[in-house]
């Protein structure tokens, strides 16, 4: 008798539904044909942008159009337990049983595949984790700030003490965060550095 294993699947999802799409399958899964669907993961990021003047939070998906979900594959009783060819047919038909019930769902186009045979592969264990990686790894920062300026564009300082000045940016830190703005001191021109979030385009 062959062990219980688990393998992650990408799932194709009409643009922009994959949280919904998320959703549906919660509520199906462990069941009927998505009986052996037993974790559903759709990688995000927090992030932030400046609009009128306001720091904005904000949240967008690493694989727009796309969420994985994992395969619970039970044992399974043969003759020969070391028959890769037999493992394979009994996992594709789980595969196939699955996919049937994923194509139901609202927004789901279904499994990846690969080549005109239409195969579906598993995502390797090695990106899986480095996916959940990065997503615990950023669920313990407060986001990162797009960089919506670019050098020598013109800015208003919306926080701080030189709230109010405007002035131009000299250089874009991105790693820290932070600009490099040119402007004009009691007449003179200074270059001051200030966070993302304490400027806004003119």
């Amino acid at each position: 008798m062959s062990e219980i294993t688990k393998k992650w699947y990408v799932v194709r999802i009409i643009g922009n539904k994959e949280k919904i799409a998320k959703e549906y399958i919660e509520k199906e899964m462990g069941k009927g044909m998505l009986k052996h669907i037993t974790d559903v993961l759709v990688p995000t990021e927090k992030y932030f942008v400046i609009k009128n003047g306001k720091r904005v939070s904000a949240e967008r998906n690493f694989f727009p159009g796309y969420l994985f979900v994992e395969i619970t594959f039970p044992s399974f009783k043969s003759d020969d337990p070391d028959d890769v060819n037999e493992r394979k047919r009994f996992e594709m038909e789980i595969l196939g049983i699955a996919q049937d019930g994923l194509r139901e769902l609202p927004n789901i186009i279904g499994f990846l595949t690969e080549g005109k045979e239409r195969v579906i592969n598993p995502v390797r264990q090695s990106e899986i984790d480095r996916i959940l990686g990065r997503v615990d790894e950023l669920s313990d920062q407060d986001g990162e700030i797009l960089v919506p300026f670019v050098v020598g564009e013109a800015v208003k300082i919306i926080d701080g003490p030189f709230k109010d000045f405007s002035g131009n940016v000299e250089e874009i830190l991105e790693e820290r965060r932070k600009l490099k703005v040119m402007v004009r001191i009691f007449g003179r021109k200074s270059v001051i550095e200030l966070n993302f979030a304490q400027v806004t385009k003119e």
